[in-house]
């Protein structure tokens, strides 16, 4: 059984102190390595599953309003979200048949270019959908982005949660970055952290390696003293992006990647960062092939879970920004 008892009932305050441990140092130099490793100029923006046949995905990436949906031979199409016409917001336009039908006017989009509108380099991974913002990004473009290694999705048990702060990508990716706050932060969902190993010196131009990782064990809480232990890894293969893999215990192999694209500006010109984080869970054990049958009725609550804790998190990054900004940031 993947379950286990623990002697004692759990006791917030009782907890070790991890604060020496969460060197600001340790965590700035993970960041800045991840900052320095190469994007090309694609960001995510959202579910596959949030694709729909009668209308547009619409998202604010790096400023720009984007447009995501499927053509009449199923590809992925993207582009702006305004009408090259007189600028009306194509995330209001009907699909017909893979063709996007512009509600002022009656301009017909079927993805390719037209009219002065261009589409945009897109890609569909399964799981999450991408555009490349070659203006935004700033760097050499790939023609595909850098999917971090998970497992088949045709064996896993995936859901998709989205969440907005005010902040910026670098913070959400600093949160990700400090795993020492899990159990105090959310005793609700851990208890028993240990950080057991902090990256060593890497070269910010490599791919991250098992000594660029945060390895920890933890236990997720079930009910009462009913714990599931488990031994994962955080790795950050490049500045947006964040890769919880469990290494050992239940769900080996199961991966969550937390990916922050920045939006643009609130009306108060602050940034905001959208938290994009993908589950894709996996499992030896018999009664995982009912679960990932029962994926619909599980995905919300899969979801909630992650809303759950970045209710937190997103507090947490959004404190960061808030420092940072005022030039009052610790360490």
């Amino acid at each position: 059984m993947p379950l286990s008892l623990r002697r004692d009932p759990f006791a917030w305050e009782r907890q070790r102190p991890t604060w020496r441990e969460a060197r600001p140092a340790l965590i700035a130099d993970a960041l800045k390595r991840a900052q320095a490793r190469p994007t090309g100029n694609w960001f995510v923006v959202g579910a596959s599953r949030e694709l729909r046949p009668d209308r547009p995905l619409a998202r604010a990436v790096a400023g720009r309003e984007v447009v995501l949906w499927r053509n009449a031979g199923g590809r992925l199409v993207a582009g702006p979200g305004n009408c090259p016409h007189l600028g009306a917001p194509l995330r209001d336009s009907p699909l017909r048949c893979g063709t996007l039908v512009c509600r002022w006017h009656g301009l017909r989009l079927d993805g390719g270019a037209f009219a002065g509108w261009e589409p945009w380099p897109a890609h569909d991974d399964g799981v999450l959908v991408w555009v490349r913002l070659d203006e935004a990004g700033a760097e050499e473009p790939t023609a595909r982005p850098a999917v971090p290694e998970r497992p088949a999705t045709a064996g896993a048990l995936t859901a998709v949660y989205t969440g907005v702060g005010v902040c910026e990508p670098d913070d959400v990716v600093a949160n990700r970055l400090d795993p020492w706050h899990g159990a105090w932060f959310h005793p609700y969902s851990f208890v028993d952290l240990t950080v057991v190993r902090t990256p060593g010196p890497a070269d910010e131009h490599q791919a991250p390696t098992l000594d660029d990782a945060f390895t920890v064990d933890v236990s997720f809480k079930v009910a009462g003293r009913l714990v599931v232990p488990v031994r994962a890894d955080f790795t950050a293969p490049g500045p947006r992006t964040v890769v919880m893999r469990i290494t050992g215990g239940e769900g080996e192999g199961s991966v969550v990647e937390t990916h922050a694209t920045p939006l643009g500006p609130d009306a108060l010109g602050r940034p905001r960062t959208a938290v994009v984080e993908a589950v894709v869970a996996v499992s030896e054990r018999r009664g995982f092939t009912a679960a990932r049958r029962a994926a619909p009725l599980l995905r919300p609550l899969m979801r909630a879970a992650a809303a759950r804790l970045w209710r937190d998190d997103l507090a947490y990054a959004e404190r960061r920004w808030a420092l940072r900004s005022s030039g009052r940031f610790p360490g």
